[in-house]
């Protein structure tokens, strides 16, 4: 069975036809919008260029210029305090027990002060002995003398032989020597005595004490340590390059460890190098005053070498931004733009640094703030009061 369609061919061709038109003008009408979209995104942008290229200054810093300044210049290093020179005290005499220890540490002596006392009974009783045995020698002395003198008289007249008379001279020789011998015995027995009394050598600061009353005096056993003239000195440690830049006579400030300054000169700068370190000593006369005060041997300290003064450029540290190792300030142009640049710094001084090289001496750097900014930005500039730069 055959159907028919209702429409005619020519209504099916107009209902194609206009379906096709239809999905064109969506196509265009798509097309259009995407089109002003990009263009209106362009005009943002562009817009946006124009605003950055034209915008005002957002922030007001002060402008300042590295200052000419005559500072000292200073070589620091690190180094320990020790004694100038520290005498080792110890006993003379052996086998006799110490009877009595009049000092501690600490304590400050002159020079032959007693520090300690030995046993002396077997010392007196021996000096008692020699003492004795001197005035039997000057007897027998006596007797030999007036024989000899006898002997030499007839000598000449024969009354005496030959033989006789040289037993007489040759006796007086003899008690001669026994004399000098009984002398020398006595004389030893003194110093044995003098021995019993242990002495300071010189005047000073006792820094260690080992004798104990009642121990066993030996030869060589020390007793105590005696630091001479009460002398400190800072051996401070300088790398060899440095160490050219100092002689006898420079003066040095160290820190103390109680964070008291104190001032020294240079006495001797180290002949040699550790080959280890590569520095060498430098040694630093400290005062006397402040040895058990400020100062102790064995401690630590920091300090710095004066030597001389410099003319250079300064800038306050607030100028300066420490960033990755390096140092940075903002500098300004004509129409107040900064610019980032890298500057090379020496010392401190104070709230003031020193600027090595990296901007002229008539530059404009902004003075403070500089961690808000970025290169290139465009900042109000206003006059920086006259507290805000000062030479140290």
């Amino acid at each position: 069975m055959t159907f028919s369609s209702p429409f005619s061919p020519g209504i099916k061709r107009l209902a194609l036809v206009s379906v096709l038109v239809l999905g064109a003008a969506a196509i265009w009408m798509l097309t259009q919008d995407a089109k002003d979209s990009g263009e209106h995104e362009n005009s943002i942008v562009a817009d946006d260029a124009k605003l950055t290229a034209g915008a005002k200054p957002s922030l007001t810093v002060m402008a300042i210029t590295p200052q000419p300044v005559e500072w000292p210049r200073v070589l620091e290093a690190n180094g320990n305090i020790a004694a100038w020179q520290e005498a080792v005290i110890g006993a003379e005499i052996s086998n006799l027990r110490l009877t009595e220890v009049r000092v501690n540490v600490g304590d400050r002596v002159q020079k032959g002060q007693v520090l300690a006392r030995i046993s002396n009974d077997s010392v007196e009783a021996a000096l008692s002995e020699s003492r004795a045995a001197v005035s039997e020698a000057e007897a027998m002395l006596a007797e030999a003398r007036a024989n000899g003198d006898r002997a030499r008289q007839y000598q000449a007249t024969g009354f005496m032989s030959a033989q006789q008379i040289n037993q007489y001279l040759t006796a007086e020789k003899t008690a001669l020597a026994r004399l000098n011998a009984a002398r020398a015995r006595l004389q030893a027995e003194q110093l044995r005595l003098a021995q019993t009394a242990v002495r300071a050598p010189d005047d000073g600061v006792i820094s260690a004490r080992t004798a104990t009353v009642g121990s066993m005096a030996q030869p060589g056993q020390e007793l105590f340590r005696l630091i001479r003239g009460s002398r400190l000195e800072w051996r401070a440690e300088v790398s060899a390059a440095d160490l050219g830049k100092l002689k006898p006579g420079v003066s040095a400030t160290l820190t103390a460890p109680n964070g008291a300054r104190v001032q020294g000169r240079v006495r001797m700068v180290a002949p040699t190098v550790d080959p280890q370190t590569l520095n060498g000593l430098v040694y630093v006369d400290l005062p006397v005053a402040e040895t058990g005060n400020s100062l102790r041997a064995g401690t630590f300290a920091r300090g710095e070498f004066e030597l001389g003064r410099v003319r250079t450029l300064s800038l306050p540290q607030s100028a300066v931004q420490l960033r990755d190792g390096f140092a940075y300030v903002f500098r300004l142009d004509e129409q107040n733009t900064v610019a980032q640049t890298k500057v090379a710094v020496g010392q401190r001084l104070g709230d003031q640094i020193e600027i090595v090289s990296g901007i002229a001496a008539d530059a404009r750097v902004v003075a403070s703030g500089a961690g808000f900014l970025a290169d290139g930005d465009r900042v109000w500039v206003v006059a920086a009061p006259a507290t805000a730069h000062k030479n140290p």
